[in-house]
Parts: C-alpha cells; structure tokens; sequence
C-alpha cells in the first residue's frame, strides 16, 4: 500500500501485490484535505446512520419523508441521548456518537475518469474521492436501548490502543528497561 500526503490531502493506492495477496481490487482513495476542501465536500454530521439491517437498494428515495427518528427521554450511563424510531414496523433505537478526537469518517465515491484508450500494460485501477465528511454516525438496535457493550461503542477503544502502540516511548521508559537476552 503507497500512502502519499500532500498539500491537498492524502492518497492511499493499493498495489497489485497486496491485490494478489489480499484479493479484492487495485485502486486509489483521495481524501481532501480540510482546508480545500470545505466548499466541495458536503458536512453530514449527525445525519449518517447505522441500520441493524440490509437494505439492497441503490439509488434515490424520500428517507426523511419516513425515517423521523425522535428523542426518547432516557440517556445512557455515558450522558448520551437515546433516540427511537420504527423502520418497516420495527421500533430502533439509537444513539447519535462523536467520532474520537483527530477521526473524521468520509463517504467516498468513484472518480470519473476522463475515457482514453488503454495499453495491454495498463491496469484497471478505480479511484476514489471524498464526496462528503462526518463527525458523528447514529446506530441503531432492534428493539434494544443502546449501551457501551454495543459492538461499534466497544471498537471504538481500538483508537485509544491504536494511540498507545504508536505514540514515541519516551527516553527514560526505555532506559528503565531491562536488558532481555533470548
């Protein structure tokens, strides 16, 4: 994977090794940054949700025509307001969470290429762009308050952990470590 961060945002690009290694497609992810962005790339905080279902439609519908989720009164033990509303006649209830400090979560759509011809050396790369940014994603349970045993509440400690094992160790740690012979 070649991860390129310039002036304008970064780009993460999957090589055909890691395409053969891993299976899946060879590509390209643009995110722009901030900065330049902030005309171009629509804010959806507090409007991206998590479903407890699958919903195999892609294209346009009415969604706010009949997805109006509504304060319920009680809050978790964290201070977070828990919200409720029914989808095809079961009742969710969710909760709307702010991403960690320093996370962002971005929706990312294809590149339109410009249409050339290609050489039998060329691959078929997709590229992606940033097409909107959030700061907060509302899940949702079927039937089931919302908790910190809930699985997207409990892998948000991996940021935390991901932090730890990659922040410097500073100096006087590692001197106070005992020399390890194996």
């Amino acid at each position: 994977m070649e991860i390129e961060n310039s002036g304008d945002g970064a780009s993460v690009t999957i090589t055909n090794k890691e395409k053969e290694e891993y299976g899946g497609v060879i590509g390209s992810i643009h995110i722009s940054s901030l900065e330049n962005s902030e005309s171009s790339v629509v804010d959806l905080t507090g409007l991206v949700h998590q479903l407890p279902c699958c919903i195999k439609h892609d294209g346009p519908s009415s969604v706010s025509q009949y997805f109006k989720p509504n304060k319920s009164g009680i809050v978790m033990e964290n201070g977070i307001s828990v919200e409720e509303t029914h989808f095809r006649g079961r009742k969710l209830q969710g909760a709307n969470i702010p991403l960690p400090q320093g996370y962002s979560g971005y929706v990312l759509g294809k590149k339109k290429k410009p249409i050339k011809r290609k050489t039998c050396e060329e691959e078929d790369r997709d590229s992606w762009e940033t097409c909107a940014r959030f700061q907060s994603i509302t899940y949702w349970n079927h039937d089931n308050i919302p908790s910190q045993d809930d699985v997207l509440l409990r892998s948000f400690h991996w940021f935390k952990i991901a932090n730890a094992l990659h922040a410097p160790v500073p100096i006087d740690d590692l001197a106070s470590v005992p020399n390890l012979s194996c």
